[in-house]
């Protein structure tokens, strides 16, 4: 991220949140650890989306959560294509 340095604990709890509430959306349940590691993942792969298509949402925590959500909620997606 550009000029914003976030801390591992704060990366948990809005990987975590973003995770908890793409689960919601989605409409797909895994437990905590797992909804913490489809946040931060997918805060990996929405940034390297959004950098690839020059989209700047990132800056604070929002952004962040942001970020995360939308890749947590892209991953969900396809973990639900998978599944079935």
């Amino acid at each position: 991220m550009a000029g914003f340095e976030i801390g591992w604990f704060v990366t948990i709890v809005v990987g975590g949140l973003a995770g908890w509430l793409a689960g919601k959306l989605m409409n797909v349940r895994f437990g905590l650890l797992m909804n913490i590691l489809i946040g931060i993942v997918g805060a990996v792969v929405a940034s390297a989306i959004f950098r690839r298509l020059g989209v700047g949402i990132e800056g604070d925590w929002l952004g962040y959560l942001i970020t995360s959500f939308v890749g947590a909620s892209i991953l969900l997606f396809v973990a639900k294509l998978v599944r079935r």
